[in-house]
């Protein structure tokens, strides 16, 4: 256990909450730091300390890691959308790639000792096989895999000339809300396809897209690794563990649970759990899409402490209803 507290940016956001609530259940201090543009005020846990900042605000940062005894960082801000990023593309290297190397300089500077980078899967591009092991070729197709996979080179080279270490979580498709409802994924026009198709079930939405029939998979749809945020949430607080256990150590790890879904067993799924048929319309492929993204996760099973508990696509999609019927009510 850490003597300082752990810096959450973006962690008012869909994933960096539940990795919040992860880290107050194991008894850490946490500090979250948010511009609030995406993420809400009321997900942050009331445990924890909220600062509304600009990761790129270094003198703001660094003084927020001074004040409040900071001494690892798990670094979840940043923009997220495949499709955007290949229109958009300065606006994810702005986000994503210069945010972090200044977010990564206040650390070193401020001698914060431990960083845990959210990554993903994006980085492999179209991989050339599945599932995708940590070591296969990264030759992101868009954008935002590019800029991800910027600063995991970045984390590279300041651990190999500070002293820090680093986890980097490439993670999968996240899906599903806390168990006990306190946080799940509140973004209006969210692209997550359980959180659409979820609020489709629910009357917000009249149809579900399907972007793409004619990929090389069993039914013509993508196919995803879907793994539960609450488990990603306890892999980063297990990462954590790990690096403040062997400091000269870093890691790049797989988070997924190496199963795929298409997009249609999902809605299937959807389907099953609701008892309501939703409507689907046929479009065509989004830019920047890969046909099947799936992880091979013995890795992350060997190196951390760290057992799925909700490895289950009925069970997340369970989850993530729950949520959105809760949001319904606010």
């Amino acid at each position: 256990m850490l003597d300082g507290s752990v810096l959450v940016t973006g962690g008012a956001g869909y994933i960096g909450s539940h990795a919040v609530l992860a880290l107050l259940d194991a008894g850490h201090r946490v500090v979250v730091y948010d511009n609030l543009s995406t993420g809400f005020d009321w997900l942050v846990d009331p445990r924890a300390t909220l600062v509304r900042g600009e990761i790129e605000d270094d003198a703001h940062v660094r003084a927020t890691m001074r004040d409040h005894q900071v001494q690892a960082v798990m670094h979840f801000a940043g923009s997220i959308i495949v499709p955007e990023s290949v229109s958009n593309p300065l606006k994810y290297y702005r986000n994503n790639t210069v945010a972090s190397r200044a977010l990564i300089e206040s650390a070193v500077v401020s001698g914060v000792k431990h960083f845990i980078f959210s990554s993903t899967a994006a980085t492999y591009g179209t991989p050339v096989r599945v599932p995708i092991a940590e070591s296969d070729p990264t030759v992101p197709i868009n954008p935002y895999g590019t800029s991800k996979l910027m600063t995991e080179a970045m984390l590279r080279d300041v651990a190999a000339a500070h002293p820090i270490n680093y986890a980097a979580l490439r993670y999968f498709n996240v899906a599903g809300a806390d168990p006990q409802q306190r946080a799940g994924q509140s973004t209006i026009g969210a692209t997550h396809l359980i959180k659409i198709a979820v609020e489709a079930a629910l009357g917000k939405r009249e149809t579900v897209g399907v972007y793409g029939t004619d990929y090389d998979t069993p039914d013509g749809t993508g196919v995803r690794d879907y793994i539960h945020v609450s488990d990603l949430a306890a892999a980063h607080v297990a990462a954590l563990d790990l690096l403040i256990a062997d400091p000269a150590k870093s890691h790049t790890l797989n988070a997924g649970y190496g199963k795929g879904f298409s997009v249609l067993e999902v809605l299937d799924a959807v389907d099953r759990v609701t008892n309501h048929k939703l409507n689907r319309v046929i479009e065509g492929r989004r830019a920047g899409d890969a046909g099947e993204l799936v992880a091979d996760n013995r890795a992350i099973l060997a190196t951390l402490d760290w057992t799925p508990q909700r490895a289950d696509l009925d069970l997340i999609v369970r989850d993530a209803l729950a949520w959105e019927r809760k949001l319904s009510e606010r």
